[in-house]
């Protein structure tokens, strides 16, 4: 039976590119990895879920930190290899830097810039 996850183009390794976009401000937040399994289980929960390819297992958002993402539209590009997450970050952390985007960083003048401040310590967001 084919399903709404059989659309997806998968890349080799069977993973998607997702990007977490907060649904209030259009402004984007992350950049992560799915697999078959961890879309599904967005979808079926509704805060998300993404795989980890450093520790090589499923990883939900916050489960550490406290800083869920819950998850209020999911789209698919036009090639159906990239899955955009529109979500409302709880606790206005999404990096695991402390930041509230991942893309804290700036191209200026040939250097990086770091423009966003650090919102919390990472140690408190993660343990020592």
């Amino acid at each position: 039976m084919t399903t709404w996850l059989d659309a997806v183009h998968w890349n080799e390794q069977g993973l998607v590119p997702a990007i977490a976009q907060e649904a209030a401000t259009g402004r984007v937040l992350m950049m992560a990895w799915m697999n078959r399994e961890a879309l599904q289980r967005t979808v079926e929960s509704g805060t998300a879920v993404y795989w980890s390819r450093s520790r090589q297992k499923l990883w939900h958002k916050g489960e550490v930190s406290g800083h869920f993402q819950k998850v209020r539209e999911v789209r698919l590009d036009c090639d159906a290899d990239v899955v955009l997450l529109q979500v409302e970050q709880v606790g206005g952390v999404a990096c695991h830097t402390g930041r509230a985007r991942c893309f804290f960083r700036r191209l200026e003048n040939g250097s990086w810039v770091e423009t966003d401040p650090v919102l919390m310590d990472p140690e408190q967001l993660y343990g020592a």
